[in-house]
């Protein structure tokens, strides 16, 4: 069915958007909670990644019948960034500079050249 409607291709970068939510929870959730001990921190952590994993692991094995190792990095890279800029301003309440932008721009336009052939 997902084959027919050629949207098997955007799967697995759905499931890598996913992956990547659990993953920014995990690596920097609990900086909104700082006065909670660190080793409750690190076992949350570690809990919410084995979601991010079991997200990550097959979105990279079924993008592979799509993509090249390179270009799902490259996603990955690009949707960390994206990911990480909504957390940062939704959950930590941080705002992003113009620096942030023009850095994230930056490293998204060497990332185009991954897809380039």
């Amino acid at each position: 069915m997902l084959n027919s409607l050629k949207l098997a291709p955007l799967l697995p970068i759905a499931m890598l958007v996913a992956s990547n939510i659990f993953m920014t929870f995990a690596w920097y959730g609990h900086l909104k909670f700082k006065s909670s001990p660190l080793l409750i921190a690190v076992i949350g952590s570690w809990a919410i990644a084995f979601f991010e994993y079991c997200l990550a692991v097959p979105a990279n094995r079924m993008g592979s019948a799509y993509y090249s190792t390179a270009q799902l990095k490259t996603i990955q890279e690009v949707v960390t960034l994206l990911v990480f800029a909504g957390f940062s301003i939704f959950w930590l309440k941080e705002s992003l500079t113009i620096n942030h932008l023009i850095g994230f721009a930056l490293i998204a336009l060497g990332a185009s050249f991954i897809f380039r052939s």
